[in-house]
C-alpha cells in the first residue's frame, strides 16, 4: 500500500458503505490512500439512516487489510453534515486530495406520477449533495493548490430513461457543476471529472424488467460487478491524472468510454432574420435530419458488455 498510486492521498467516498461506493473505498485504501467512507445507512428511497454498519464494515476491511480509514454517517443533503465529512477527514488525517461524490438514491416514477418530493429529494442528494461535499472540499484544494473532484453521472441523463426524471436532471446537473468546478478551479491545480458507471447495484435493481427486451437488459447489468468502476475512480483521484479535468467517462465491464459532450451539430442563417413561419418553412427542415431521436441508455449501449 505504501508505494500505490494513491499512497500518502486523502480520499472521501460518499456512499462508501455498499455497491460501487464499498469497492472504491477499498481499492482506494489498496492503493495507499487513507479513505474517509461516509455513508448514512438510508435505505435505496433514502429513507432510513443511522445505520452504521455499513460504513463501519467497509473501514474494518480495510484495516483488515492493514490500511487507514474511518467512518462517517452524515447526510450529503445538508450543508453542515457535509461540511462535515470533509471536516472528518481533516480531523483524522490532516488534510483531503480526493472528493468522491458516490452518494445517491432512486425514486423513479413515471413523470405524470412524480411527486415533488420524489424530484425534490433525488435533487437535494444527488445535485445539492455534490455541490456541498465539494464545496466544503473545495476551500482546502485552493489552500494547498491540489486536489482533485470525481462526480457520479449516469446515462439516464446523458443518454435517457424512463421514469427517470427527477435522476436524470440531477445527474446532468452534475456534468454543469463538474465542468464549472474544473474551469474555476484550474488556476489552483484541481481537477474534476465525471464517471457513469454500468454496474449491478441495489439502485439499478429499480430498473423495469417486465417485457423479454428489458429482462434480457437486466441480466447484462447483472454480469457487471460494482468492483469493475472502482480502477477509473481510483485513477483520476491520483497524480498519474494530473492532465485529466472536465472529461465524462461511461464504464461498463472492461470498456472505458469517453463521453461526448455538447457542442453544435447544425446550424442555419437567414440574412433577414427568422419568423416562426420561416423557422417552420426553413430552418426546421434544414436541421431535422440531425435531430437526436428519443433514444434510451440500452439503445445506445446495445451490445454486451465485454
Amino acid at each position: 500500500m505504501a508505494d500505490g498510486l494513491l499512497a500518502h492521498k486523502v480520499v472521501v467516498v460518499t456512499g462508501g458503505g455498499r455497491g460501487i461506493g464499498r469497492e472504491i473505498a477499498l481499492l482506494c485504501a489498496r492503493e495507499g490512500a487513507k479513505v474517509v467512507v461516509n455513508d448514512l445507512g438510508g435505505n435505496a428511497e433514502g429513507e432510513g439512516g443511522g445505520a452504521e454498519a455499513p460504513a463501519q464494515e467497509v473501514v474494518e476491511a480495510i484495516r483488515a487489510e492493514g490500511g487507514e480509514a474511518v467512518a462517517n454517517f452524515d447526510s450529503v443533503a445538508e450543508p453542515a453534515l457535509a461540511a462535515n465529512i470533509v471536516k472528518t477527514a481533516i480531523d483524522a488525517f490532516g488534510r483531503i486530495d480526493c472528493v468522491v461524490n458516490n452518494a445517491g438514491i432512486l425514486r423513479d416514477r413515471i413523470f405524470h406520477r412524480m411527486s415533488v418530493v420524489d424530484f425534490e429529494l433525488v435533487i437535494k442528494v444527488h445535485l445539492l449533495g455534490s455541490f456541498y461535499v465539494a464545496r466544503a472540499a473545495a476551500t482546502h484544494f485552493r489552500e494547498q493548490e491540489s486536489g482533485s473532484f470525481v462526480h457520479f453521472t449516469s446515462t439516464s441523463g446523458l443518454v435517457g430513461n424512463f421514469g427517470q426524471a427527477n435522476y436524470a436532471a440531477a445527474k446532468m446537473g452534475i456534468v454543469g457543476l463538474s465542468k464549472s468546478i474544473a474551469l474555476d478551479m484550474q488556476r489552483f491545480n484541481v481537477r474534476s471529472n465525471c464517471v457513469s458507471p454500468f454496474a449491478w447495484s441495489r439502485l439499478i435493481g429499480t430498473i423495469p424488467d417486465e417485457t423479454p427486451e428489458e429482462k434480457a437488459r437486466v441480466e447484462r447489468i447483472k454480469a457487471m460487478g460494482p468492483e469493475k468502476i472502482a480502477p477509473i475512480v481510483a485513477y483520476l483521484a491520483s497524480d498519474a491524472a494530473k492532465d485529466v479535468t472536465g472529461q465524462i467517462f461511461a464504464v461498463r465491464m472492461n470498456e472505458i468510454f469517453l463521453m461526448s459532450q455538447s457542442r453544435p451539430v447544425r446550424s442555419v442563417h437567414s440574412a433577414e432574420g427568422w419568423t416562426p413561419q420561416t423557422i417552420a418553412e426553413r430552418a426546421m427542415p434544414a436541421m431535422k435530419s440531425s435531430f437526436y431521436p428519443l433514444d434510451r441508455s440500452g439503445d445506445i449501449f446495445c451490445w454486451d458488455p465485454l
